[in-house]
């Protein structure tokens, strides 16, 4: 199976969560917050959402920072992924 957005929406898989702080400190799994880096799995077409013109400027493959309560969570098999609406993407991330 695999997932198809449609519109606006984008569908993250979320990185890994630190953890261990910059200080060396092991946290457990309840102390680690929810993570707000991802990956672009795959972007809707865009078109016309609310009477507006959108135009998706992310690319699968692209590393994205989101806002941190943003989207659906979805479980396909074994994974966990997030569909979000593109507006709710602030950065993406470049090396």
């Amino acid at each position: 199976m695999k997932l198809v957005p449609l519109s606006d929406r984008v569908v993250l898989k979320e990185l890994e969560a630190e953890e261990t702080t910059a200080s060396g400190i092991v946290l457990p799994g309840q102390a680690k917050e929810k993570p707000q880096q991802a990956e672009v799995i795959a972007v809707g077409p865009g078109g016309v959402v609310d009477g507006k013109e959108v135009v998706m400027n992310v690319k699968v493959g692209q590393k994205v920072i989101y806002s941190k309560y943003a989207g659906t969570e979805v479980k396909l098999g074994e994974d966990k992924y997030v569909v979000v609406r593109q507006n709710d993407i602030l950065a993406v991330v470049e090396e």
